[in-house]
């Protein structure tokens, strides 16, 4: 018997990393995070990564690889995807600084500096000293656009 199909939301989180320094923005309720949001219709995972990058910070990234992926089963019958994805800058053009309907601020910092802010929740620590320490990233082709077509035998 045929299940009705569940409902599902993706959303991308971006670790943007130049040297030693993370890329965070300020929310609106003040708290920082890192870039991120949903996956709009006909939109690809990282080509939604790129695009709330660029609206949350005002830069241009090229996403290196995939942190982690999560899936949430929620209680009321819904699903949610998180793809946390690594990335660095494509060039030299600071975050913007003034505030607009995305977001506050953006800013690079180092973990010293971020252990200063008051965020939106400790996995931006986490993640930053686990990135540091050297966790295992997956290859960006990990995820494919366009499935493998495969032949008739």
């Amino acid at each position: 018997m045929p299940r009705e199909p569940i409902p599902s939301h993706f959303f991308t989180i971006i670790v943007a990393r130049q040297g030693h320094k993370f890329l965070l923005v300020q929310e609106k309720k003040g708290k920082w995070y890192f870039p991120g949001g949903g996956v709009l219709p006909r939109e690809d995972l990282l080509q939604a990564a790129e695009r709330e990058t660029l609206e949350e910070a005002g830069i241009h990234i090229f996403i290196e690889g995939i942190y982690r992926i999560e899936y949430i089963a929620n209680p009321d019958s819904t699903s949610r995807f998180r793809i946390i994805f690594t990335a660095r800058p494509v060039d030299e053009t600071p975050p913007k600084s003034q505030p607009d309907e995305e977001t506050l601020a953006a800013q690079w910092f180092t973990v010293d500096e971020i252990e200063q802010l008051s965020l939106r929740s400790p996995e931006v620590l986490q993640i930053v000293k686990h990135i540091l320490n050297g966790a295992a990233i997956s290859p960006r082709d990990l995820l494919r656009t366009n499935p493998l077509r495969v032949k008739k035998l």
